[in-house]
């Protein structure tokens, strides 16, 4: 997240995963040390790999990220949100495959340098739609081997609710590539398009071509 500061919801998040850690090492629960130590990795991932990448991370992006992640695994597995609160699960697959969604979208801009004219817009957000869809299959694959492997309950009713979980992600999926494709056909600052054009700002660099053909 090179220029910008790592927000303060971060942080407290990264601490109360590192007391979580300390605590299951203290109390041999090595369930919860697995949990814990994969959320913590997961969420500095990203951010580590703008780093690498020299992409900037807007604060908005980064903590919808990190809260994601915390909230699937850590509020969801170890707190055992998913039975305390049947919305839980919508709400995080919905918002997930929204904001992988815009990532594919932001992602395959990119590799056009921001030249809206290379490509039609129909043809980017079909495919930000098929990075969402690809990204919660493997989510679900990664459900099934984790319950597999290591007999945790996280498919809960097995293949109801993994049907139910890409049908959702559909749902999600399908509004970030409609709000790519309008964003492409009028530019705008309202709603998620305010995202695009942030992440776009922010990394005007890897947008070369946004001038010419962009936005």
């Amino acid at each position: 997240m090179k220029d910008e500061k790592i927000p303060l919801l971060v942080w407290l998040i990264w601490a109360a995963l590192a007391i979580s850690i300390f605590g299951a090492i203290h109390g041999k629960n090595w369930s919860v040390l697995f949990i814990s130590s994969g959320t913590l990795f997961l969420t500095w991932l990203p951010i580590a790999y703008a780093d690498r990448f020299d992409i900037k991370i807007p604060s908005r992006f980064a903590t919808a990220i990190v809260v994601f992640i915390f909230a699937t695994l850590f509020l969801g597995e170890i707190k055992d949100f998913y039975e305390r609160f049947w919305w839980w699960d919508v709400i995080l697959h919905t918002g997930s495959a929204v904001a992988f969604g815009l990532t594919g979208f932001i992602l395959i801009f990119m590799l056009f340098e921001g030249d809206r004219f290379a490509a039609p817009p129909i043809a980017i957000s079909f495919l930000s739609f098929c990075v969402a869809m690809a990204i919660g299959s493997i989510w679900e694959i990664f459900e099934f081997a984790m319950d597999q492997l290591f007999g945790m309950n996280m498919q809960k009713s097995g293949l109801v609710d993994t049907m139910w979980d890409l049908i959702v992600d559909a749902i999600g999926a399908l509004f970030a590539a409609i709000t790519g494709f309008l964003y492409l056909k009028t530019p705008r600052n309202s709603g998620l398009g305010r995202w695009i054009k942030d992440f776009i700002e922010k990394n005007r660099s890897k947008f070369g071509k946004i001038d010419n053909g962009g936005t």
